[in-house]
């Protein structure tokens, strides 16, 4: 996550952190249904405006890093060197996020997300939130001169591969595996 500069910006970051740790904690020792957004707000010491202020959902306390994620594969397009090949930009942005998403103690909260339907219907339109997001950027880039369908269809395929390759038994091989395929579709739409 991008580090704010100005004190106020910092504030917040810390308050904000400070309710999803909270909010994490509980879900993992009481389990996601037993724990209530006033739960959560009291563990943090804030007010549930305060929390609400912050988070828009239940679900969105654990989703906290969302947006970074959202931004970081919208950057590894608009952001990539000059003359950088679309592909392998975002393959290593999907790499650096499965490796976090499959660190040391992620296991027990993706088995919370898959035990609860709530958790489940947010992780799937998040995910399309974010194709669409990187869709965006790559129909944008004028040096990709993809059409909208491609776009889309690859900002998909990226999202999936994501998914597919934490949820594999060697993730990294499986990005791998993944990029592949993605690396010959996207070939498979150029003039």
């Amino acid at each position: 996550m991008n580090m704010p500069s100005g004190r106020r910006e910092r504030k917040k970051a810390a308050t904000r952190q400070k309710i999803a740790d909270a909010a994490l904690r509980l879900f993992l020792e009481r389990g996601y249904d037993a724990v209530g957004i006033r739960d959560v707000a009291a563990e943090a010491d804030v007010a549930v405006t305060t929390l609400f202020s912050h988070f828009a959902s239940k679900e969105a306390l654990v989703f906290e890093q969302d947006e970074d994620f959202e931004q970081r594969l919208a950057q590894a397009v608009t952001r990539r060197a000059p003359h950088e090949p679309l592909i392998p930009a975002l393959r290593r942005e999907i790499q650096a996020l499965v490796r976090h998403c499959t660190a040391d103690g992620a296991a027990p909260i993706w088995r919370m997300i898959d035990a609860s339907p709530a958790l489940r219907e947010y992780e799937e339109s998040m995910r399309l939130r974010h194709a669409e997001s990187l869709a965006a950027a790559i129909a944008a880039d004028p040096d990709l001169s993809s059409s909208t369908t491609a776009a889309r269809a690859i900002a998909r395929f990226v999202i999936d591969a994501y998914s597919l390759a934490r949820e594999a038994a060697d993730p990294e091989a499986a990005v791998d595996e993944i990029f592949r395929m993605i690396e010959a579709a996207w070939e498979a739409t150029r003039p």
